[in-house]
């Protein structure tokens, strides 16, 4: 299977730089970009060597979806999408933290609370709590954002003491948070879904935050099924998920978790389209609607095209 976008390598008229993330390329127009999100996938903070078809798709159009869902919570960055694995917008200096909103106790934080932890980014954790099990209400914690290598776990009075960003701003940032969480949960409720845990990424533009990158995707967010989750749970079996965890679950089964010295896994071709078939499921499930393929016939020259009519 050698469907899929590991990388672009373009150059536009205007062009002012050019940013490359673990899925996300982008390029920087003055005070605008254009972001286009690759087939690549990363998983604990490691880009995995082949690209999922269809992956960038799925992200980028379901973040476009729930960008114009939240926009009267909070104002985004995004402009236009004028293609389906690209979104041109205001290029908002980000705040160097990502908040993270879980409302169950599952994925990174279950495996801190399974080793013994009971507090996380400075939030209590309750006693005797089972994997999957809902806290009492949703928490955050923090992460900071790294340039390069592994997001780091931090409280927020870690943020505040070491002036990551004011207190003002960060208080703003935990409201955002929340009102955002409430409605990406009345959003997965309406499909059958229950948004686990998601995190959110915000940025300032002209002195007004914004945010940005992508909302409640398979790679920022986990979803469980509504329907057999107190079933599974009374039964102390895994919960199915719709989420990028079953693509951490399985370099965890072939020891892999980024770590100094470990091999990433061989990725075979009936892997790939399984987790390319997951992302697509997904999207349906959350959106409500048929995917439709964008085909990789000339696709490179589409979204170059498309990005040029803006910017040139």
């Amino acid at each position: 299977m050698s469907e899929g976008i590991i990388s672009t390598d373009f150059q536009f008229n205007g062009q002012t730089g050019k940013y490359t993330g673990k899925v996300r390329e982008v390029y920087e127009f003055g005070d605008k970009l254009a972001m286009i999100a690759t087939d690549r996938i990363s998983a604990f903070d490691v880009v995995l060597p082949k690209p999922i078809p269809f992956k960038g798709q799925v992200l980028n159009q379901l973040a476009e979806k729930f960008l114009e869902a939240t926009k009267d919570i909070i104002p985004n960055w995004v402009e236009s999408s004028p293609h389906p694995n690209v979104t041109f917008g205001k290029r908002c200096q980000p705040f160097k933290v990502e908040m993270v909103i879980r409302g169950y106790l599952t994925g990174h934080a279950w495996r801190e609370y399974r080793d013994g932890k009971r507090m996380l980014c400075g939030m209590p954790l309750p006693e005797e709590m089972k994997e999957n099990e809902q806290f009492p209400s949703p928490i955050i914690t923090p992460t900071t954002k790294a340039d390069k290598g592994h997001d780091e776990d931090i409280s927020r009075e870690e943020i505040l003491n070491q002036e990551i960003v004011s207190e003002h701003d960060y208080l703003q940032l935990e409201e955002y948070t929340q009102k955002l969480f409430v409605r990406g949960t009345e959003i997965a409720e309406e499909r059958g879904l229950i948004l686990v845990d998601t995190k959110y990424e915000f940025g300032k533009f002209d002195g007004e935050i914004y945010l940005i990158d992508e909302v409640h995707t398979p790679d920022s967010s986990r979803y469980f099924y509504s329907e057999p989750y107190q079933e599974l749970q009374d039964k102390n079996e895994p919960q199915k998920q719709l989420s990028k965890e079953f693509v951490r679950q399985w370099l965890i089964s072939e020891d892999f978790q980024g770590k100094d010295g470990q091999q990433i896994p061989e990725m075979s071709n009936d892997r790939i389209k399984m987790i390319s078939d997951r992302y697509i499921e997904l999207y349906e499930n959350i959106s409500g609607e048929k995917f439709v393929k964008d085909e990789y016939s000339d696709k490179l020259a589409r979204i170059k095209e498309a990005i040029s009519q803006i910017v040139e």
